[in-house]
């Protein structure tokens, strides 16, 4: 937009030079001093500039904001208010959710200090994500709690899956009262850094437990959550402690157009909620006897407050040993060209990998060599991928904070200051001039 202010002989000199001369001294100025960037004008300038503030001003406000927020943070609590230049903490740490392709998806991994909603049909795989995500948090030394609203946890399939079943905290609640209170007590510990709670629509309050069977108890599971939440929220943020929430899906009634399909526990948990994963079942995986070995499942990322939402994921979830890690690096390899495919044939640069994928899969689970160098290959592409450099391009701010000829004395002076601002009162006359309606033409024409 700067170049349409300026005659053509002017703009063509302005790609003669070489790289670190590409404008001129007069544009430079100019455009610094359209901007309100160059501190070293000439007087002239400044008169004409008087709303700009002074240093002394600047630094009696930058005093004053130091002083309220020192006062704030000391009636409120260190941390109560913070700039965010400062403010390291605000950074959004991740936890591995044990699937390459649902990390990509999420955006590098389920947030910490944050709540999470996995939720689905029956069978598609959700209790699986949260055990596996769960033991991720072990590996790197964290403590997991798990509060089986449904009294339903299987001790054998989460040792299966990796899960420590020593160091894992267990509570079997009553009511939902009960429940949400023990996830209340167990962040404001500080002591834990994943709370798994299976499932929303077990959190049945007392008054329905103690009434008899059928009593309409309308709206109170949905009141119960969205008063816990409130205080959950906040709770979580503060230890950084990640709570994940496994939902069902129900039915609505009488709806003829869109999903009739809904979540229980109310609205409360969808606004909360910071990542929302739905998770369905593609189809069966089966061995060499015809038997199932376990399921493909698809995980759709619907809400994601960190990163961008509606990704898609996929992976095989085996019923021995839970998610296949190298299954889904496999996938994430053939997606970034780092492994390369042709037919039913996979190779990794000059080392054939196997016919088919499911012998590819098997000589990565054999080979942990093998293995650790194709994960770092595609997580060395996905860094690339996200943040891009690209050396022919420089950013304006950069150029003209680097440009060595703004720090001479004579760099804006009355003469340049004049021919550009002639150019912009012709400019601006025939901008006026070309917006006068013609003699004998309608307003309407004329626009």
């Amino acid at each position: 937009t700067s170049l349409k202010l300026y005659p053509k002989p002017l703009v063509k000199c302005m790609f003669k030079n070489s790289r670190g001369d590409i404008l001129s001294n007069a544009i430079l100025t100019h455009v610094v001093w359209r901007r309100k960037r160059c501190g070293k004008v000439s007087a002239a300038s400044k008169k004409t500039n008087s709303s700009v503030t002074t240093s002394s001003e600047k630094d009696a406000k930058a005093a004053a904001l130091s002083s309220v927020l020192a006062d704030i943070e000391k009636s409120y609590g260190k941390g109560t208010i913070m700039q965010m230049g400062d403010a390291k903490s605000m950074a959004i740490a991740t936890t591995p959710s044990g699937s390459m392709t649902l990390d990509v998806a999420l955006g590098g991994g389920y947030p910490k200090g944050r709540i999470i909603e996995i939720y689905g049909p029956e069978s598609a795989g959700k209790t699986t994500l949260a055990m596996q995500a769960m033991t991720e948090v072990q590996k790197s030394g964290g403590k997991v709690a798990l509060i089986d609203v449904e009294h339903a946890f299987a001790a054998l399939y989460a040792s299966n899956l990796g899960l420590n079943l020593e160091d894992l905290v267990l509570t079997q609640p009553q009511s939902g009262e009960d429940a949400l209170e023990i996830v209340d007590r167990l962040l404001r510990s500080g002591a834990v850094d994943m709370i798994c709670v299976d499932s929303v629509s077990s959190l049945v309050p007392r008054a329905e437990i103690e009434g008899e069977i059928g009593m309409m108890q309308i709206g109170s599971q949905a009141r119960l959550m969205s008063h816990a939440l409130k205080k959950l929220t906040q709770n979580a943020s503060r230890c950084n402690c990640t709570v994940i929430f496994i939902n069902q899906i129900r039915h609505k009634i009488g709806v003829v157009y869109g999903s009739p399909e809904t979540t229980s526990g109310g609205q409360a948990l969808k606004f909360y909620a910071s990542v929302r994963i739905d998770v369905r079942s593609k189809g069966k995986i089966l061995g060499p006897n015809e038997a199932i070995h376990g399921i493909r499942i698809k995980a759709t990322v619907r809400k994601n407050k960190v990163a961008f939402p509606g990704r898609v994921a996929e992976m095989d979830l085996m019923f021995n040993g839970g998610i296949s890690a190298s299954g889904c690096l496999l996938d994430c390899a053939v997606g970034y060209d780092v492994v390369e495919r042709r037919g039913a044939w996979y190779s990794y640069g000059e080392t054939q990998l196997g016919q088919g994928r499911e012998n590819s899969i098997k000589l990565l689970d054999s080979t942990p060599s093998l293995y650790s160098e194709i994960d770092l290959a595609v997580r060395v592409a996905l860094d690339k991928l996200n943040n891009p450099v690209d050396e022919e391009t420089v950013d304006d701010e950069t150029f003209f904070e680097d440009n060595s000829e703004l720090d001479g004395e004579d760099v804006a002076t009355e003469g340049d200051i004049k021919i550009m601002t002639q150019w912009d009162d012709k400019l601006e006359k025939e901008k006026r001039k070309s917006l006068k309606p013609k003699v004998g033409t309608s307003m309407r024409k004329s626009k």
